[in-house]
């Protein structure tokens, strides 16, 4: 099989906005204990945190953290989470029948924050409470001093506020497994009334709206607009939320759910564009797709665990061959949208279908999903500016959707003047793979991976799983082959002269 990619460097998409690599925790299962923090753990640090888990984190460079949730977050109260830890109190955490200790909190996640070189995005609850408590978080975390909540913050230890720019209104309200799940209308006016207060304790902000957790949901499409029409004027970008699953192990319906992704992403653009349009703004919404990833494989285990447990076993996917590929599709297709998508995040980081997973004893203490390898891969290197794919491959037909064989794209880094090419190739043959350049000389490949050669249903927890080197390819001033493997993540870095 053959596929080209043709690129020019005087065609891009968009500057890519290094957020779009973030990632997501939550008070969930054991992302946070046993996870980022664990105080008797023999990694960890003076602050409680594991720098096994810290070290990991480094690795996927990830510029902006979402938290404290997800569900959890509509049914928190903040406050618990500040001040002396003895005098915290445990509460029952109803969005997913646990004990919240309160052991770690809004301090100890910007101190993690800055440990594993993050910015935050701070969510915000509009379940159970509303804009009184939104505004009061916005002046705890931002305003100097002076004030009730500032000098709070100060006693509290943060002499200099947190400047928190990017904060998420509200979690999936459009759900009904929502606490305090709201209709369009009835969430679409209180997010234009919070997000109107949080901005005049601190102009500054960047807010982001619930948009759909699903691209399949019945009121996708209303919702949005809905919501739009009552908040367009206070927020700066709508989320959007979309897992993917491989119940019927179907591998061909499965790497095409990359198509609906692009389908959802350019759907939600569309409604953003045709809302603006009608109330005559010049102001353009952008995208915050701030929960991505597989998940399906823990949902079998999570329905026997007993309620009421303290950092239960929960949504611990283990991840195979397969979903890295899915994954790896996936990631270029937020490139594709790097005009549009600003905010991405992996969900989730540790533990909780997760790249990372932790043991509490024994070796290896951490390790790696395959999932781990193309995202790494792609949030180190998808920097820069995303050049437009022009893209010439065969397809094969799913139930809804025609599928390219190939999934690629290339990014040029202007300050070390390289290009780099991801490739899934999700065909059960090898691919030949021509890379057309214009108006740009290729100098010589930096690196060049693969990550292929697994069982499809093949998992990593005995760390047999690595980035190889892809070796059966040549490059010419204006042209690159590669002979890639059947179903692979393929990574090339090149530098070239300008």
């Amino acid at each position: 099989m053959k596929s080209t990619l043709s690129i020019d460097l005087g065609e891009s998409i968009s500057k890519i906005d290094p957020r779009i690599w973030g990632s997501f925790t939550e008070h969930l299962g054991r992302c946070v204990y046993e996870g980022i923090y664990q105080p008797n753990h023999p990694t960890s640090d003076q602050d409680g945190f594991r720098q096994d888990v810290i070290k990991a984190v480094k690795k996927l460079k990830v510029p902006l953290i979402r938290y404290p949730g997800g569900n959890f977050v509509s049914g928190y109260n903040w406050q618990d989470g500040i001040g002396p830890k003895d005098q915290r109190p445990t509460r029952l955490d109803l969005a997913w029948q646990s004990m919240e200790t309160n052991q770690f909190g809004l301090h100890e996640f910007m101190k993690w924050c800055h440990k594993v070189n993050a910015e935050p995005d701070m969510a915000v609850n509009l379940g159970t409470r509303g804009v009184d408590e939104a505004r009061s978080l916005v002046e705890y975390c931002n305003f100097p001093k002076g004030t009730y909540w500032s000098d709070l913050r100060r006693k509290n230890g943060a002499n200099a506020p947190f400047n928190i720019k990017v904060w998420s209104v509200g979690n999936e309200m459009d759900g009904d497994w929502q606490i305090g799940h709201k209709t369009a209308y009835e969430y679409g006016r209180l997010v234009h009334e919070t997000a109107k207060a949080m901005r005049l304790v601190d102009p500054k902000i960047e807010l982001v709206a619930c948009g759909s957790s699903a691209h399949q949901n019945k009121t996708f499409g209303a919702w949005e607009n809905t919501v739009l029409n009552q908040a367009y004027d206070q927020v700066d970008y709508l989320s959007l939320h979309q897992y993917y699953d491989n119940f019927d192990d179907n591998l061909a319906e499965f790497l095409g759910k990359s198509v609906d992704f692009d389908r959802f992403i350019t759907d939600v653009i569309a409604i953003c564009d045709a809302v603006k349009a009608k109330k005559r703004s010049d102001k353009q919404i952008n995208l915050a797709i701030d929960e991505w990833n597989v998940w399906y494989h823990s949902k079998a285990a999570d329905e026997k665990q007993t309620p009421w447990q303290k950092a239960p076993h929960l949504l611990e996917d283990h991840y195979n061959f397969e979903d890295a590929l899915l994954v790896g599709s996936l990631a270029i297709t937020l490139l594709k949208h790097a005009d549009r998508v600003k905010i991405g995040c992996l969900a989730q980081l540790i533990n909780v279908i997760a790249p990372i997973m932790t043991n509490t004893t024994g070796d290896p203490s951490v390790w790696y999903q395959s999932i781990f390898y193309p995202f790494m891969q792609i949030s180190n290197y998808g920097q820069g500016i995303a050049l437009t794919p022009h893209q010439d491959v065969e397809t094969y037909q799913t139930k809804d959707y025609e599928v390219p064989y190939t999934d690629s794209i290339a990014t040029y880094n202007p300050t070390n003047h390289e290009v780099v090419i991801f490739i899934v190739n999700k065909a059960k043959r090898s691919m030949n793979f021509k890379l057309n350049t214009a108006n740009m000389q290729l100098k010589q490949i930096v690196e060049a991976t693969q990550f292929a050669g697994y069982g499809l249903h093949q998992t990593n927890e005995d760390q047999s799983m690595i980035l190889k080197p892809l070796t059966d390819i040549s490059i010419d001033n204006h042209q690159v082959n590669a002979y890639l493997q059947p179903l692979s993540w393929n990574m090339i870095r090149m530098s070239i002269n300008e």
